[in-house]
């Protein structure tokens, strides 16, 4: 089996962009950046909430891990982007070796299937068996199919999880139903797969809509999806509101008016931290706490 190696080193954000490109013209056939401090009390987070500054562009101290050709000399290329960029040569780096692999069943070993509550079996399309997709698991759960994609959802982070496992919990067959910011539909289909109907799902995201689209046709179930600009749906019995703390204050009255008198809103994606302020946003529900997991927080809102 081939090995492969990796030429390793730190350096400060400014200069990853220079000395990527500059490694790449030196024979590294890819070149992979991340944060030098991450699980440290250093680690730093490079996305920040929508409509929310980014506190950094960029991690202050960026590993960069360039992947050699089996005949390069990671010295000799080491020195040649160095000079290329007029920066001294890195006295710390490394070589690692990498072993080739199935790099296709490394991927999928990663998502295995995920029972949620009594009701709900998620799987990625490689472990169904024998049975075609959107069946009923031995046990009555009912099973979703849903692969890893472009749009958020697979069923694996905690606020999918809490937002699945209160489906299966609380959802009655008949049940409308609104999933608002649905990504990959795995809230929208869950429903569906509970017995909901109908079910919309609304993102602001076309490939979010185009995944929710097709992921329902896979599980042979009947959404309803639609964009943000498309008409608003009547008003549901259940609304899920998977998204992040800042949307779910600034969108409150639009969600606040999907939800009929006595109906509940799911709300999640909020830190632990976030959950009195965010539940300030929705004054006419009775707000409660459904779930709190590895410091996410899941809120179950019933309107009068």
């Amino acid at each position: 089996m081939a090995t492969w190696r990796e030429l390793v080193f730190v350096v400060p954000a400014a200069d990853v962009d220079a000395w990527s490109d500059a490694l790449l013209d030196a024979g590294a056939l890819s070149v992979q950046a991340d944060d030098a401090d991450a699980d440290s009390p250093d680690e730093q987070a490079i996305f920040g909430e929508p409509g929310l500054p980014v506190e950094h562009a960029g991690w202050s101290r960026t590993r960069l891990a360039a992947l050699l050709a089996e005949d390069a000399e990671p010295a000799r290329a080491l020195a040649r982007a160095a000079a290329a960029i007029e920066r001294a040569v890195p006295p710390d780096w490394t070589l690692r070796e990498v072993a080739e692999q199935d790099w296709v069943r490394a991927s999928q070993s990663q998502f295995e299937p995920i029972e949620v509550g009594e009701r709900l079996l998620i799987t990625p399309s490689w472990h169904l068996d024998e049975r075609a997709g959107a069946q009923d698991a031995p046990g009555g759960r009912a099973v979703i199919v849903l692969d890893p994609g472009l749009a958020f959802g697979t069923g694996s982070h905690p606020t999918t999880r809490m937002c699945l496992q209160w489906l299966s919990e609380h959802l009655v067959a008949g049940t409308r139903v609104v999933d608002y910011g649905c990504g990959s539909g795995i809230l929208a289909i869950a429903a569906a797969r509970l017995g909901a109907s109908p079910v919309v799902a609304i993102d602001i995201d076309p490939q979010a809509v185009a995944s929710t689209a097709s992921n329902a046709r896979v599980n042979r179930v009947d959404i309803d999806v639609r964009g943000t600009r498309d008409a608003a749906p009547e008003p549901a019995d259940v609304v899920l509101a998977n998204i992040l703390a800042s949307p779910l204050k600034v969108l409150a009255p639009m969600l606040s008016a999907l939800v009929r008198p006595g109906g509940r809103l799911v709300l999640a994606g909020l830190l632990d931290r976030q959950a009195e302020e965010v539940a300030a946003a929705y004054p006419q529900f009775d707000v409660r706490t459904y779930a709190s997991i590895d410091g996410w927080t899941c809120l179950d809102a019933r309107k009068p």
